[in-house]
């Protein structure tokens, strides 16, 4: 599906690789709705479209709030008069703690916002984009969505149910008028970490900087795998590379993550 005269709803589109996919739409020539829990977040997004804040609309909204969320569909038709895509982009990571240290209230959070959050806004979008000419899913799962990662087992159960999920709705929707992507980003500069409670986590080296993908160019690929209407987008060198290493020998896979991750679980 085209960007162009489209209206597209973008969840977390107050910073990081959200604000970046606003952008690109916009730039596009898509009319956009942007959707986060931060005000301020959202207005400096606004900021940062200049004269094309035209063309975009922001909600404050949590998403795990089921009714907020369904509350959504009216407000935003009324404004734009219909929807034809969605971008389940919001998510957060978990501390870097081992399954057994994790804390309930923790889980049932990076649970409620990466995957309830996303079957939310499907479930409200999806009866409405049925009835466009032509619509678009994309979510955002994660590397860590096929490949473990220690002390992000639960971020990774959570983008692994997004995976799943996206992928059973390609199927289901077979036939429809509304396609559906899945999107895989490895290692994308954001600030996931800050929002995650990790800032601390957060890498100063040049050469760790140097190897991570830049939001905006993550979100041109995510919109051209959009435009495309491919399957799947995996998004980086990393993604790649561990997906066919993923897919050629699982176990040792698991092991070099493991491996890397070792020194970082250890802190």
């Amino acid at each position: 599906m085209k960007a162009l005269n489209k209206v597209i709803v973008v969840t977390g589109g107050g910073s990081g690789m959200g604000r970046e996919l606003v952008l690109n739409l916009l730039g596009k020539g898509a009319k956009v709705v942007a959707i986060d829990v931060n005000e301020k977040a959202l207005q400096d997004t606004a900021a940062l479209a200049g004269e094309r804040a035209t063309a975009l609309s922001i909600f404050v909204t949590d998403i795990t709030d089921r009714s907020a969320v369904e509350g959504l569909l009216e407000k935003v038709i009324a404004i734009h008069g219909f929807v034809d895509g969605v971008i389940n982009n919001a998510g957060i990571i978990q501390p870097f703690i081992k399954v057994n240290d994790l804390g309930y209230d923790v889980i049932e959070r990076v649970m409620n916002i990466n995957f309830y959050g996303t079957l939310y806004l499907i479930k409200t979008f999806l009866p409405h984009l049925l009835t466009r000419p032509e619509a678009h899913i994309v979510d955002i799962s994660s590397m860590g969505g096929f490949l473990p990662v220690p002390g992000q087992t639960i971020y990774g159960a959570s983008k692994a149910a997004v995976k799943l999920l996206t992928e059973g709705l390609h199927s289901e929707l077979s036939g429809t008028n509304v396609r559906v992507t899945v999107v895989f980003p490895g290692g994308v500069r954001t600030n996931i970490m800050t929002n995650s409670w990790l800032a601390d986590r957060e890498s100063s080296s040049t050469e760790g900087a140097q190897k991570i993908l830049s939001a905006d160019k993550a979100a041109a690929m995510i919109i051209a795998g959009m435009e495309q209407n491919r399957y799947r987008v995996l998004v980086g060198k990393d993604a790649k590379m561990m997906d066919l290493l993923y897919r050629l020998n699982p176990a040792y896979a698991a092991g070099l993550i493991a491996k890397k991750m070792g020194a970082l679980l250890s802190k």
